[in-house]
């Protein structure tokens, strides 16, 4: 079989990988974004916190605080470029108790050698009047201008997008099975197919330790650290920014925040584990957000809880960020380790890996027709009575109202398909379609029927997510 060769693979379709990959397709390169799952934003930026951090929790003088910061300057500019959504609505870190006050104050000292802007310590008063909701026991807080909120599967699917549209081809559905090098470049097999690479790019999430071992790497390992959510509805009390308790050494504490589709949320927990896959939600995992939560915003409405889920998120033995060519294999780059603030930092690691390939001998020429713009799927729920009737009279499958509890027409859900999903959570993701306060109970049969149609393929071999997650196991009887 001859394999078809690349000049850089991407191995990895998670916030990091696609970010790479986009940052890579403004050159004269043949490209490739390969992941296991059969979309991507299938892993830990399909379940985080959504949160663009400010920078002041990361130990100074590490690559993560670095590229936090980098990040976060760079992400309006990314935003605006992809059409994702970003509030700049601010973050509050709150202390009950002197205890808590000497740790904002620790953190307030690490955000002033990282370089973050705009952070100031405030009383427990001045606190409430940024953010009203919160606790009367809230004694001080360390309040940053600059952290945000944007939305993380958006932000992939976006990245992935616009480096399609710019030459990258995607191999989704292809897990790594082998790599070696032959003859200067990285035989990359998955499954029954070969290609080539004259370098690959490792962003394998919480499987880079395990892709990088393929090539003979094994400077460093990812262990798995799950974090359970709660997400409630949209007429919870709502909160209007940011808000985090103090950070414990297993992540950066339970937070209450807003989303920017309206909804509010709690979480993350931070439980390790060794299995890389298990995405469970706990009871014990619930009642540690509600009484945590409770603590920060007392009148929460937690019967507003719609949905809880978990995410896995990568932590690596180096207590940093693996962002470098590997010592052992030239053709590898590493894009390794990457955990929180792993959303924030993606546009900024992806320069860093530019950078690399440069420095292991990649010819980076620019492309003269390079478009860095992508537009998002019209989102119908949003629009004026005046640019519905104008969608709809292009296309009349925007008259067509899908899902009730989100507005979402036909017509997204068709682009939605054509864009890539292949699923319905593929669907969800880019559309919303689901995401409400039934949660897909009415518009799934419906989502089903249209990807069964635009897909080409019977209704029982579709999936909620891709691989065995079969929605139906047969039918009771023909027509």
């Amino acid at each position: 079989m001859s394999a078809t060769n690349y000049d850089v693979a991407v191995i990895g379709a998670g916030v990091v990988g696609c970010a790479i990959a986009r940052q890579l397709s403004r050159y004269q390169l043949k490209l490739a974004l390969i992941d296991a799952a059969e979309d991507v934003a299938m892993g830990a930026s399909r379940a985080n916190s959504a949160i663009v951090h400010a920078g002041y929790d990361c130990p100074p003088g590490s690559v993560e605080a670095r590229l936090n910061v980098k990040g976060n300057a760079m992400y309006d500019a990314w935003c605006a470029d992809l059409d994702v959504p970003i509030q700049r609505i601010g973050s509050l870190v709150i202390g009950f108790d002197e205890q808590d006050e000497k740790v904002l104050e620790e953190l307030y000292d690490r955000g002033i050698k990282n370089g973050v802007p705009g952070m100031e310590l405030i009383s427990g008063d001045r606190a409430r009047e940024i953010e009203p909701s919160l606790s009367g026991e809230v004694t001080k807080a360390l309040y940053a201008a600059t952290g945000a909120i944007s939305c993380p599967y958006q932000m992939t699917i976006a990245c992935a997008e616009n480096a399609k549209e710019n030459g990258c081809e995607w191999l989704l559905g292809h897990p790594v099975t082998e790599m070696k090098v032959v003859d200067g470049v990285v035989e990359i097999t998955m499954g029954e197919e070969k290609i080539t690479a004259k370098h690959v790019v490792n962003a394998a999430g919480v499987f880079a330790d395990e892709v990088s071992a393929m090539l003979g790497d094994s400077s460093f390992t990812v262990s798995p650290r799950k974090g359970e959510y709660m997400l409630l509805d949209r007429t919870a009390t709502s909160v209007k920014t940011v808000i985090f308790q103090t950070p414990s050494k297993l992540g950066k504490g339970v937070l209450v925040a807003p989303t920017v589709d309206g909804n509010m949320f709690a979480g993350p927990t931070a439980v390790n584990q060794t299995d890389k896959l298990d995405t469970s939600v706990s009871q014990e995992g619930i009642d540690q957000l509600s009484a945590l939560s409770r603590k920060s915003v007392p009148t929460i409405n937690l019967r507003s809880v719609i949905t809880s889920f978990a995410g896995v998120r990568a932590q690596p033995s180096t207590g940093d960020f693996i962002i470098q060519i590997s010592e052992v294999c030239p053709q590898l780059i590493q894009a390794a380790g990457i955990c929180s603030p792993g959303l924030t930092s993606a546009p900024a690691i992806a320069e860093e890996v530019d950078s690399l390939l440069r420095k292991a001998g990649a010819e980076l020429v620019e492309k003269e027709d390079y478009n860095p713009i992508r537009k998002a799927i019209p989102e119908f729920r949003h629009l004026s009575n005046e640019e519905r009737t104008q969608l709809i009279e292009k296309d009349s499958r925007y008259g067509r109202i899908i899902c009730r509890c989100e507005t979402i027409t036909e017509g997204e859900i068709v682009e939605a398909i054509r864009r890539g999903a292949r699923s319905l959570d593929g669907v969800k993701r880019r559309t919303r379609a689901g995401m409400g306060r039934c949660q897909g109970g009415f518009c799934g049969p419906r989502v089903m029927e249209i990807l069964s149609r635009e897909l080409g393929i019977p209704m029982t071999e579709l999936t909620k997510f891709g691989g065995n997650s079969r929605l139906l196991t047969g039918v009771l009887k023909e027509d």
